[in-house]
């Protein structure tokens, strides 16, 4: 009797063991996700690309495992430049962390597509909620530092009345120009001294810093874009 007992609990023993390292072992697996959502919240099982725009998956972050305050390997918080305000105050990236940010890259001397990237913009902020308003920045990003100088970042937010929140203007070095133009994916060439080639793209991240959508073109819809910003502005 007694061996009969103690084969019994060595049975239920190994199962209750098998059962909790099947859990953990699920509760350990990684999904994937597309970081531009094209496929909305679709998963994926292992690392690759997406099928759509061909960027590389990114692990879904587990809540227990990311803290609010933490950043993750895809925010732009990382890039540790330092950056100047049209009222010459100098900050870092993360110093935004919290607000929504909506990003685009113009020079001030430019005549051509810059006015209608400006124009975009007022555009996508004048559809927004006047409430929502309070964790938002609208930024604008200087492709070309040597000309737009704090000074002259501030005569060109306050031509346009935007020189109070949302707005926001920020020139820096032309390394730091180059670095941040590569994670947003825009390219720009000079082809005069008072001339630029550049994309035009007008960048959405969340709060924690992540690319969440890019509207690229001038004078385009910007349905998607509003939308991505209201739902990144309710998380």
């Amino acid at each position: 009797m007694k061996k009969l007992l103690f084969l019994l609990c060595s049975v239920l023993f190994i199962g209750l063991s098998a059962c909790k390292n099947e859990t953990a072992k699920s509760s350990d697996e990684v999904a994937y996700y597309c970081p531009m959502e094209c496929e909305g919240d679709k998963t994926y099982d292992a690392p690759g690309s997406c099928p759509v725009c061909k960027m590389d998956l990114v692990p879904v972050e587990k809540a227990s495992d990311l803290a609010s305050d933490d950043i993750t390997e895809t925010s732009i918080f990382n890039l540790s430049s330092t950056w100047t305000n049209q009222n010459g105050e100098d900050l870092q990236l993360e110093d935004l962390k919290g607000d929504v940010l909506v990003v685009v890259m113009i020079y001030t001397s430019c005549k051509a597509a810059c006015p209608r990237l400006v124009a975009d913009m007022r555009n996508i902020e004048e559809r927004l909620p006047k409430n929502a308003k309070d964790h938002l920045k609208m930024i604008f990003v200087s492709i070309d530092p040597k000309t737009d100088s704090p000074e002259r970042l501030k005569a060109f937010a306050e031509e346009n009345v935007m020189d109070k929140a949302p707005w926001l203007f920020l020139r820096s070095s032309e390394d730091n120009t180059r670095e941040f133009s590569a994670v947003l994916a825009v390219n720009y060439k000079k082809i005069s001294p008072i001339d630029f080639s550049h994309s035009n793209i007008i960048s959405v991240f969340n709060k924690q810093g992540e690319l969440a959508f890019q509207q690229e073109g001038l004078g385009v819809n910007s349905d998607a874009t509003v939308k991505h910003i209201e739902d990144a502005l309710a998380q």
